[in-house]
Formats: C-alpha cells, sequence, structure tokens
C-alpha cells in the first residue's frame, strides 16, 4: 500500500476528536491501523509542563517495563574483577576498561548501552565528548554507574527504558512493539505514565502533565489520558 493511501486509511480510523482517550482505548485505535511488512516500534511522547532550562526540573530515569520492548539491546561495560565476571554472565557484548575506553575514544560506538562500576568513572569520565552527544554516558542518576553491574546489565538485555526530557520539556521513550498483545502495551505505558507522575520535581507549578500521544514507527499519534 502507498505511504499516502496508508496514510489517509490510518487517519480515517483515528478519532476525530483530540481528546486524550483512556490507555486501552488509545492502544485498540493503534492496534487498528493497517499493518506494514515490519513489526513498527511504539513510543510514548509526554509533554510536561517542566523548565527544561532548569536543573532541578529535569525529568530522566529508567526502568523495566513489565513486558519489555521487544529488543535486546547492545550492553557495554567497564569493569574489572568479579564484576567484570558477572558482566560476560549477564550477557554484555564487551567487558574491558582501558582496551574498551581505547576503542571508544577512537570512536567506536556501535552500543546501546554503556554501564560502569563505580571505581571506573575516572578512566570513563574523559569519554563524556564521544558519549554525552550520543546519549551513552555512563550516570549514577540514570542506574548505568553501578555495582550491581550483573543485575543492571541483565535488565537492560531484558529492554530496561531509559529517558530524558528533551530541551522543549518533551519525554520520549520506546514502550513495545505492534505485535505485542494490546493487554502487553496497555501494561507498559501504564507503567511508564506511573513512573513519570512518580517523578514531578517538587519545584514544579501547575499542570505537569501536558499532554500523552503514543505511536508506531509510521502511525499518527493518539492522545492518551494519564
Amino acid at each position: 500500500m502507498p505511504v499516502a493511501k496508508r496514510m489517509r486509511a490510518m487517519l480515517a480510523k483515528k478519532p476525530q476528536s483530540e481528546d486524550p482517550l483512556p490507555v486501552a482505548e488509545a492502544v485498540a485505535v493503534l492496534k487498528s491501523f493497517p499493518p506494514t511488512k515490519f513489526d513498527q516500534t511504539v513510543e510514548i511522547h509526554v509533554r510536561l509542563g517542566i523548565d527544561p532550562k532548569q536543573a532541578d526540573q529535569i525529568v530522566r530515569g529508567s526502568l523495566v517495563l513489565p513486558h519489555g520492548i521487544g529488543k535486546s539491546k547492545r550492553v557495554v561495560v567497564f569493569a574489572k574483577g568479579n564484576l567484570a565476571d558477572d558482566a560476560r554472565a549477564a550477557g554484555a557484548e564487551e567487558v574491558g576498561a582501558d582496551d574498551l575506553a581505547k576503542r571508544i575514544k577512537e570512536g567506536w560506538t556501535d552500543f546501546d548501552v554503556c554501564i560502569a562500576a563505580p571505581d571506573m568513572m575516572g578512566l570513563v569520565g574523559p569519554l563524556g565528548k564521544v558519549l554525552g552527544p550520543r546519549g551513552l554516558m555512563p550516570s549514577p542518576r540514570a542506574g548505568t554507574v553501578t555495582a550491581e553491574i550483573g543485575k543492571t546489565v541483565g535488565e537492560y538485555k531484558a529492554g530496561k527504558v531509559e529517558f530524558r526530557n528533551d530541551p522543549t520539556g518533551i519525554v520520549h521513550a520506546v514502550v513495545g512493539k505492534a505485535s505485542f498483545d494490546a493487554t502487553k502495551l496497555v501494561d507498559n505505558i501504564r507503567a511508564f505514565i506511573d513512573h513519570i507522575l512518580a517523578l514531578q520535581p517538587a519545584s514544579v507549578r501547575g499542570q505537569y502533565v501536558k499532554s500523552i500521544s503514543i505511536s508506531g514507527t509510521m502511525t499518527p499519534g493518539v492522545m492518551v489520558a494519564a
């Protein structure tokens, strides 16, 4: 089906009103759209009433969704000794120290997540110019600087989601695949929304969550009630 024709077909199924729908109804609309030849990624977009320029209003974190995201992430780990062994046992693609730092400094970033043991941050810190712009820099706040290496690697291999508001105050995240059962998508979306609500900065005044939408890789957005 040509793209323009497919889009018209999807828009015809989308509610004419932009009023937000309960999560289950929004997922039903999303799953009613004509399928594509590939398994689309389902994303959520949460527009927040924060001032992104204020450090105390940044909304970021990570969570393991109830049903994962349908994709195993490529994980690299900075660790040594027993923690390095834990990382390998948990399925990390690359584990190292100076050798790994050298590869990354030379521009290698063929991975989705970078995790570091606390005692390795002196080595990892100088890599910020390479890792930072790509959103790969390990951070205690995101849970990627940790002594619980095995557990953390396992969570990311299972599809742990990281997020941070963009410069306009919107949080974007993957919440599953179009092939997921509707119930699983509903569970994941609800878990993500609840997590965002729990992270409201104390300094935010007025409406915290302004709008929520979900969409597939090639679908229109569907508005969701918080």
